[in-house]
């Protein structure tokens, strides 16, 4: 359908709030109408853009009502500042976490249910054509019923990244809270709700007091029992990064994959798509070979399809294919995993 350009406003001028904007110039359907920050820096890069410049969310707000705003900010101003949007009756794409605590989240989610305000949370995995694909597998029954999912997020990162940043050393600091978020999105996405999670963490090798490496157990509701490595000190390619040949700053192995996906008929590797299932209409047993196949697609930037969905959510077109309550539930399970990390027990996880 044709309309006219969404005019798209952007909090935050950090890494992930450029990379929103230089999607948004090149979008067909969006245009940048304006850079919200505080620092002299944003200020540059309006003036660069030729768009309006606002050193907070409260100018922005005061001054125009943008079709749509990103808020790529600090975790801790997500749910103050999305408050202040819904109340102005601005759509926002809200970059994760939705909050930093499972209370906010929930504040907001009920705040988006009584107003009925429009948010899409920025888990931009979700718009990958490599997750559309694979999702389309699983629910054509192609692997059967679903018994188990494998997974991995196992990169390792440089010494500097904690000297430049010495609160990751501490608490709140490590993989879980930091990185595990990519990773539940996805999971939910191809295998359903989590409904109880266990884990053991380490940090033998940093010595920080937060941990560096963690084995999680996890328990869907449809049964799917699942596995999953998480360690930010481990020289290894089986990460979402060096797999998925998404992110241009990232190097890639196009022979690993950092998810297998088994049912009863086959199993379906991922990024690579490769595909094995046992022949229709014959017995299934380990004794048999299985066909052996690759799912194609296109790869491409989830970036760039997360931004024109955002602009087919603000025309009322489409309903955000990541929720609030979808955001929320991800990190219930993510707080989940940090929790059982900590205490050594199973912990449920509330859907």
């Amino acid at each position: 359908m044709a309309y006219r350009k969404a005019k798209i406003a952007v909090a935050g001028a950090g890494y992930i709030g450029q990379a929103h904007i230089a999607v948004i110039q090149a979008s067909p359907n969006a245009e940048l109408s304006a850079i919200v920050d505080p620092t002299e820096n944003a200020k540059i890069l309006a003036n660069s853009a030729g768009v309006a410049y606002y050193p907070s969310l409260e100018a922005l707000l005061s001054d125009v009502s943008p079709d749509g705003l990103v808020l790529a900010t600090p975790n801790q101003l997500h749910v103050v500042q999305s408050l202040q949007c819904l109340a102005s009756g601005v759509p926002i794409l809200l970059e994760k976490p939705i909050a930093t605590t499972v209370a906010e989240g929930e504040n907001l989610v009920r705040a988006v249910a009584e107003t009925g305000g429009k948010i899409l949370v920025g888990h931009h995995r979700a718009h990958s054509p490599i997750m559309a694909k694979a999702r389309q597998v699983v629910e054509s029954g192609q692997l059967g019923r679903l018994v188990a999912v494998m997974g991995s997020a196992m990169f390792y990162k440089p010494d500097h990244y904690y000297e430049d940043a010495p609160w990751r050393r501490e608490i709140g600091g490590g993989p879980i809270l930091l990185n595990m978020i990519h990773e539940i999105h996805n999971l939910r996405m191809l295998c359903g709700d989590i409904i109880a999670v266990q884990a053991f963490a380490s940090n033998a090798v940093r010595r920080f007091s937060v941990e560096d490496t963690v084995a999680i157990n996890l328990r869907f509701s449809s049964g799917v029992l699942g596995t999953f490595l998480l360690s930010d000190t481990a020289a290894s390619a089986h990460s979402w990064e060096l797999t998925s040949q998404e992110n241009k700053a990232y190097p890639t192995y196009n022979d690993e994959d950092c998810y297998v996906i088994s049912g009863t008929k086959g199993s379906l590797s991922v990024p690579t798509m490769r595909l094995k299932t046992y022949p229709r209409n014959e017995d299934r047993s380990w004794w048999k070979e299985f066909e052996v196949g690759k799912v194609g697609l296109v790869r491409d930037d989830p970036l760039k399809h997360q931004i024109e969905h955002f602009v087919k959510v603000i025309h009322g077109e489409a309903l955000p294919l990541v929720s609030a309550l979808d955001g929320l539930l991800n990190l219930r399970v993510t707080m989940a995993i940090d929790e059982a990390a900590r205490t050594g027990k199973i912990v449920n996880v509330e859907t």
